[in-house]
C-alpha cells in the first residue's frame, strides 16, 4: 500500500470520526434542549395550577441533574411560605372574630346599662344609678384595654415599637412587680415563696417592658392557678443570661396545648377553666416584648403539680 492511499485511508478515518462527534453532539444537545423544554412546560404547568408537585427527570447529565434539584428546592420553599401565608390567613381571620366578639361583648353590656338609665333613670335612686354607672365605667375600661393590646400586637408584629434599652436592675424590679400584688396575693390566700438573690443581677432591658411582662405572667398565674393557692418568684442567672420563673400550681396546661400559648389569640379552651379565659393576647405581647428585650419567654407545665413561665434576659 502506496503512501497516498494509507494517507486517504488514514483522512477518511478522521472524517468519519469527526462525523460521529459531530453527530454525538447533536444528538446530545437535541436531548439536552429537549429535557430543558420539558422542565420548563412542568415547572409553568405546576405554577399555573398551584400544584405543590416536583420536577422530575431520569438523566445522566449532572448539570440537569443539579438544575433539577435547585428548582425543587425553590419549590419546596414556595410550598412552605404558601403554608405559611395560609396559617397566618387563618389566624387573621381568626382574629377578626374574635375581635367582633371580644368588643361586642362588653359594648352589649354597656348599651344595656344606658338603656336602663335612660329609660328608668328617673324612677332608680341614687345608689342604683352609682352602681351602673361604675359598671359602664368598668365595662368601658375593659374596652379600652383590649384596643390597647391588639394597637400593641399589631405595633410588636410589624416591628414599630421603639424601645429604649438601658441596664436595669432586675432583683428590684422583680421585687416591685410581686408587691404589685400583695393586696390581690392576700385576699385570695395564695402562699407567695419569692427567691430573689441579695446579689446585684444588671440585664439589658426597658424597664416598662419588663414590667409589663412581669404584670402579665403574675396575673395569670393568680387567675389560672387559683387552684393550688401557691405563686412562686424565682430570680436566677448564668454567665450570660438572667432568669425570671413565675410559678404556680394551678390546672396547668397540658402538653399537647403547650406549643400553642403564645400564638396570638389562644385562649386555651380546653387546657384551661373556659370561664376564666382572657383575650388570647396577653402571652402572645409578653413573649414579643421578651424577644425584642433580645431574650426570650419560656413555658414548662404538669397539671395540678407546677407551671413555669420563665422570662431570659441577656446581663450587662
Amino acid at each position: 500500500m502506496n503512501e497516498n492511499m494509507i494517507w486517504m485511508a488514514l483522512t477518511g478515518m478522521l472524517i468519519f470520526c469527526i462525523l460521529v462527534i459531530a453527530y454525538q453532539q447533536f444528538v446530545f444537545r437535541r436531548g439536552t434542549q429537549t429535557m430543558l423544554q420539558d422542565i420548563s412546560r412542568k415547572l409553568q404547568d405546576i405554577l399555573e395550577n398551584d400544584s405543590d408537585e416536583k420536577i422530575m427527570v431520569f438523566t445522566n447529565n449532572k448539570k440537569i441533574s443539579l438544575l433539577c434539584r435547585e428548582i425543587n428546592r425553590l419549590l419546596l420553599d414556595r410550598q412552605k411560605i404558601r403554608a405559611e401565608y395560609r396559617k397566618q390567613e387563618m389566624s387573621s381571620k381568626k382574629m377578626l372574630a374574635n375581635i367582633s366578639h371580644d368588643i361586642k361583648t362588653p359594648l352589649t353590656v354597656i348599651l344595656g346599662y344606658l338603656e336602663m338609665l335612660r329609660l328608668n333613670g328617673e324612677k332608680m335612686e341614687e345608689e342604683q344609678k352609682r352602681e351602673a354607672m361604675q359598671k359602664v365605667e368598668k365595662t368601658a375600661e375593659q374596652v379600652m384595654d383590649l384596643i390597647n393590646q391588639f394597637f400593641s400586637l399589631a405595633k410588636l408584629e410589624a416591628g414599630d415599637m421603639d424601645m429604649e434599652i438601658s441596664k436595669i436592675h432586675i432583683n428590684e424590679l422583680c421585687r416591685e412587680g410581686i408587691l404589685g400584688f400583695y393586696d390581690i396575693l392576700l385576699q385570695k390566700d395564695f402562699e407567695v415563696d419569692i427567691h430573689i438573690p441579695e446579689q446585684e443581677i444588671y440585664v439589658w432591658g426597658n424597664e416598662d417592658a419588663i414590667h409589663r411582662i412581669f404584670m402579665n405572667l403574675i396575673s395569670n398565674a393568680i387567675r389560672y392557678g387559683s387552684h393550688g393557692k401557691y405563686i412562686g418568684l424565682t430570680l436566677r442567672e448564668n454567665k450570660k443570661n438572667a432568669f425570671i420563673d413565675v410559678i404556680d400550681h394551678g390546672a396547668g396546661i397540658k402538653k399537647e396545648f403547650a406549643q400553642n400559648v403564645f400564638t396570638r389569640l389562644y385562649t386555651m379552651e380546653d387546657s384551661r377553666s373556659r370561664n376564666m379565659q382572657g383575650s388570647g393576647l396577653g402571652l402572645t405581647i409578653a413573649k414579643g416584648l421578651a424577644r425584642q428585650l433580645g431574650g426570650d419567654l419560656y413555658l414548662d407545665s404538669e397539671p395540678y403539680e407546677r407551671t413555669i413561665f420563665t422570662v431570659e434576659l441577656k446581663k450587662c
